[in-house]
């Protein structure tokens, strides 16, 4: 009997536990770091973000590499520090989270968008360079979901028209391009570690970049206007006087929140593996689904880091919504993801720009039919053929 010609099969026992989307990986040499960090005194910024900044500038290859509260604060200070301002445009996707667009909106400059390709999700170079104006003055690719953007032709485009490039990576801790991590780029990229992210933590994010002049920029703004080392004017070698020479933010990142970094960094590999594993038992589990649009490589030399996963829902083999699946998927306590809607269909930059659904079509259908399905490193089998045997059933019950 083929699988087709196969009766439907009976509802799957429902979970008595919630199965969450996403856990971040917490082992006791963390934890014990970030008692030791409490014990000590000193939880604000101190050695600890040192030593994990430069251990993360290591392991990406980066020259320079600045710690921030997150990768929000990290976009933000990435504009400033190259100069981006009121009247400048920015080019961007339309599929990344609202915060790549809003700190271009609070620098006073104009997001413009390039749509996608719909199988891959990256944004499409083509797309961006019919966008460059003469006002254009920056490129902000989106690193979507762990794989790379096709780095080389942006890199021409931003020296061809004199350009600044800020990579979005924070889904890209330990994705690579062409055997080269992202952050080891002549270009400034922004980390994320929130919990959802590869590792860490809890909350925070790193902006590593080629240039002194931007290292500088950031470290200045990040702290209030104050000197780089200001956090030392408490130390016992440090002078507790200090000088202010703009308004800056409050964007740094503590020692209690790198006290987990230090020990999450070197589990990045391990875990990017783990996700890989995961991600390609879904893949098998998956195949034969015709419910089911399943997520496609880059066409170029990569690693997906595989931060989500995320396929999309073929709405015309299905009774069903996006929304109704994943409201179906919880109900039977199984945690889902919406990464994301296109930011040009959110109420303030549909209502600001005139931007309609149809103006961004690949990103729009993505938009309508994505969902993150739970992928993380403690991950179970048996849970996730929890969650294969839900999708598969809800598929099967809203087969059109």
């Amino acid at each position: 009997m083929t699988e087709a010609s196969r009766p439907p099969s009976p509802r799957p026992t429902e979970r008595t536990s919630f199965l969450p989307f996403s856990r971040p990986t917490i082992g006791d040499a963390e934890i014990a770091e970030v008692v030791e960090c409490m014990r000590s005194g000193w939880i604000t910024t101190g050695p600890r973000v040192e030593r994990f900044t430069s251990d993360f500038a290591a392991y990406v290859g980066g020259r320079h590499a600045s710690a921030v509260s997150s990768a929000t604060a990290g976009l933000h200070l990435a504009l400033l520090a190259h100069g981006i301002g009121p009247g400048d445009e920015v080019i961007t996707s339309p599929m990344t989270f609202v915060a790549t667009l809003n700190v271009i909106e609070l620098v006073g400059a104009i997001p413009v968008l390039a749509d996608i390709d719909r199988r891959t999700l990256q944004i499409r170079v083509d797309e961006v360079a019919r966008r460059i104006t003469p006002r254009t003055r920056a490129i902000i690719p989106v690193h979507f979901v762990g794989q790379p953007v096709d780095l080389d032709p942006l890199l021409d485009l931003a020296r061809a028209h004199d350009l600044v490039l800020i990579e979005d990576a924070a889904h890209a801790a330990g994705t690579e391009y062409k055997g080269r991590r992202i952050g080891s780029f002549p270009t400034t990229s922004v980390f994320s570690f929130h919990p959802n992210k590869n590792i860490t933590t809890g909350e925070g994010g790193m902006v590593v970049t080629h240039d002194d002049a931007v290292l500088a920029r950031v470290a200045l703004l990040k702290f209030h206007g104050m000197s780089r080392d200001a956090w030392k004017r408490f130390d016992k070698a440090g002078s507790p006087r200090y000088d202010v020479d703009v308004p800056g933010y409050k964007y740094n990142m503590l020692d209690m929140q790198a006290a987990l970094g230090i020990h999450q960094l070197p589990k990045l590999d391990a875990f990017i593996a783990a996700r890989r594993r995961l991600a390609e038992r879904y893949q098998t589990a998956f195949r034969d689904l015709d419910a089911l649009i399943l997520p496609e490589p880059v066409p170029y030399p990569a690693r997906h880091a595989w931060h989500l996963y995320t396929p999309l829902l073929e709405l015309e083999a299905l009774t069903i919504d996006r929304d109704a699946v994943m409201a179906e998927l919880k109900a039977r306590n199984i945690g889902v993801g919406l990464h994301y809607t296109a930011a040009h269909e959110f109420s303030y930059y549909r209502e600001r720009y005139r931007w309609c659904p149809d103006d961004f079509p690949d990103a729009h259908f993505v938009s309508e039919r994505i969902v993150s399905l739970p992928l993380y490193p403690s991950l179970s089998d048996a849970d996730q053929d929890d969650v294969i045997a839900a999708v598969r059933d809800i598929a099967q019950r809203s087969r059109r």
